[in-house]
């Protein structure tokens, strides 16, 4: 077939274990027997230079059984850390009302003012008002009695009554003035409103959720017919419903916290695991987990991007010489975000594309080898 010449850019993903060493990168001269097994695809080889493999990152590696652990696929949901969370309440009770620009989402810092209440209109009276009024009134009859008292004129037993009576006054009054307002205690996002705006609130009542987003909660949802898998799971890696990377929880400082037999969602074991975040996560977004427990040896993995589906089945590419590939037929087992493990179709003799698979594949829908250029089987 003519070698073609293809202009594109693609993006590799590198995984732990997957990628290629010096030697296998796909570049140097590696001649191997072209005869098939039986479970290789009967097609066409598939044309591709040196050059044009190089220009569009074309690498291959040799099949090489590694470490691989055990993995469960499972959805859950990023949450804000409970320790990296504080609460703010209403300071009395009353109508409140959000200080301009408050909704979720917004940064906030220690201090800010985000809402104030008022008793104003409410049967009862606004409770501000009222003890403005009783401050008011015991502090002039306590002026009018204090130099009455230095002359002697009323007795010391009523002079500290009326003082008793001004000083609770004026407690209650700088309390109620100081509490009309609520302000922030952390820095940090609001991340929930609790109440509506012009909504009555009792005295302590929370109000809004105030989260740094320092450290996150992961909450992943495990069947329960995967219970015996528990003790195992050590750590886990997500995509979110956002991006299309994979992200490593051990490379954010992860840990496992505990894990719940009760649940919300009847036929779920919750897993909660922390980690640091990097400002690649969305608190509250949904995400896919990966559960990974224990270890096995001696599995053929390839980067998931080393596969391609075609029909409801799989296909990886083998390098036969410097310029020919081959597609061939595997069958995949579990996979952990980043790598599929590979559980048939390669031998430890085959050297496979493990990063680029989409340019071959592109390489094998525009036609034959050309002229001269032939193996035989």
């Amino acid at each position: 077939m003519k070698i073609i010449n293809i202009v594109l850019c693609v993006g590799t993903l590198l995984c732990a274990g997957c990628a290629p060493s010096a030697q296998d990168d796909g570049l140097g001269h590696h001649h191997h027997d072209h005869g098939h097994a039986d479970s290789h695809v009967n097609s066409e080889e598939i044309e591709l230079s040196v050059d044009e493999a190089m220009r569009f990152g074309v690498y291959s590696q040799m099949v090489k059984p590694q470490n691989f652990s055990e993995v469960i696929k499972v959805s859950g949901q990023v949450l804000s850390a409970p320790d990296d969370q504080s609460i703010v309440i209403a300071p009395s009770s009353g109508i409140l009302t959000f200080a301009s620009g408050v909704v979720e989402g917004k940064k906030v810092a220690i201090g800010n003012t985000i809402a104030s209440v008022s008793a104003r209109g409410i049967s009862g009276g606004d409770a501000n008002e009222a003890s403005r009024i009783a401050y008011e009134s015991a502090k002039a009859e306590y002026e009018r009695v204090k130099p009455l008292h230095d002359d002697g004129i009323i007795s010391t037993k009523d002079y500290n009554a009326i003082k008793q009576v001004y000083e609770q006054a004026k407690a209650a009054h700088t309390g109620n003035v100081s509490g009309s307002t609520t302000s922030v205690v952390s820095n940090g996002v609001i991340t929930k409103l609790l109440v509506k705006q012009g909504e009555y609130v009792s005295v302590g009542q929370p109000i809004a959720v105030i989260s740094g987003n320092t450290r996150l909660t992961l909450r992943a949802d495990m069947p329960e017919k995967y219970y015996n898998f528990l003790p195992l799971i050590s750590t886990a890696n997500i995509r979110p419903a956002y991006s299309e990377n994979v992200i490593s929880l051990s490379n954010l400082n992860g840990k496992l916290v505990s894990s719940s037999a009760t649940s919300s969602q009847p036929g779920y074991i919750p897993v909660y695991f922390t980690f640091d975040n990097d400002g690649s996560v969305i608190p509250g977004t949904f995400v896919e987990v990966y559960l990974i427990g224990s270890t096995r040896k001696n599995v053929v993995l390839l980067p998931i991007d080393a596969v391609t589906e075609q029909q409801g089945k799989y296909y990886v590419y083998v390098k036969l010489d410097d310029e020919c590939y081959e597609k061939r037929l595997v069958t995949l087992g579990s996979t952990d975000g980043q790598c599929y493990e590979i559980k048939s179709g390669l031998t430890r003799k085959d050297e496979v594309v493990s990063h680029g698979a989409i340019i071959v594949k592109l390489a094998e829908a525009s036609g034959a080898i050309p002229a001269g250029h032939s193996h035989s089987h």
